[in-house]
């Protein structure tokens, strides 16, 4: 039996209870010296903008999570959490299970070196063993399909070339618990597909993958369920056919239009 088709009425994977995050907010004014004294006296308490709120969520073995929602919406302050980088402020959350994460394109790289030493200074970053890498760092360069760039310096690379790069890394484990923060943003249609047949093929030892994506289109093919989160708060929560027409529908009308994230 394939791990989709395990019993969704295990004990979660992942449990979070009404679960908070914040960030203090740091508004600079230009002020004169008098208004400088009295803020000197009179310290405002500062302002807090809550990322995440009243969050309760399980998430059971076997499933692929999509989580989509418009720019601020805290898909990535959850990935964050998830990978246990960033701690709650509130509310509780339970992991059951060694994680693998890779938050962004940019995580863990050095435009100023080659993609070969950045494998390794990934590698390093989510923690895998030298080792490890010394043995699948031609399996990693193969995948990603970068030929004579990977002895190039970073800064060369086109967003889609670091895509294919730490995607290539970061599944080079066998994590149980795998979370991609907006890596099939960009790069080809050839190798997200490419990508998709990797991910399909960890099912059968990961316990759960969340995926972070703008594309309903990517995530259909892959997630069994998806969450819709608008400014902290979940807005759905499901089977990711259901849960993403509904999305579809709503953030096309003209209220609810939100630009694209810069590459």
């Amino acid at each position: 039996m394939s791990s989709r088709a395990r019993n969704s009425e295990n004990e979660p994977v992942v449990q979070l209870k009404n679960l908070g995050t914040y960030f203090h907010l740091h508004r600079r004014r230009k002020i004169n010296l008098r208004q400088a004294l009295i803020q000197r006296r009179f310290v405002a308490k500062p302002e807090i903008l809550w990322a995440l709120r009243h969050l309760t969520l399980e998430l059971h073995e076997g499933q692929v999570l999509g989580i989509v929602g418009p720019n601020g919406a805290g898909k990535s302050t959850l990935c964050l959490v998830l990978s246990q980088i960033l701690q709650p402020d509130e509310g509780e959350i339970t992991v059951h299970g060694k994680v693998s994460q890779l938050v962004s394109l940019s995580t863990g790289l050095n435009s100023e070196l080659s993609g070969r030493a950045n494998v390794r200074l990934l590698a390093a970053y989510l923690g895998i063993p030298k080792a490890v890498i010394d043995d699948k760092i031609q399996e990693i360069i193969e995948f990603s399909e970068l030929g004579d760039f990977i002895d190039e310096p970073m800064r060369h690379y086109s967003s889609g070339m670091k895509a294919r790069l730490g995607f290539s890394v970061a599944t080079t484990l066998e994590p149980e618990i795998l979370i991609l923060d907006e890596v099939f943003s960009v790069g080809d249609a050839k190798f997200r597909q490419k990508s998709k047949v990797r991910l399909d093929q960890m099912m059968s030892h990961c316990k759960l993958i969340a995926i972070v994506s703008h594309s309903s289109e990517f995530l259909r093919t892959l997630c069994s369920h998806v969450l819709w989160l608008e400014k902290g708060r979940m807005v759905s929560f499901g089977k990711a056919a259901d849960v993403l027409d509904e999305y579809d529908q709503v953030m096309g009308t003209p209220e609810h239009f939100v630009e694209p994230d810069p590459e």
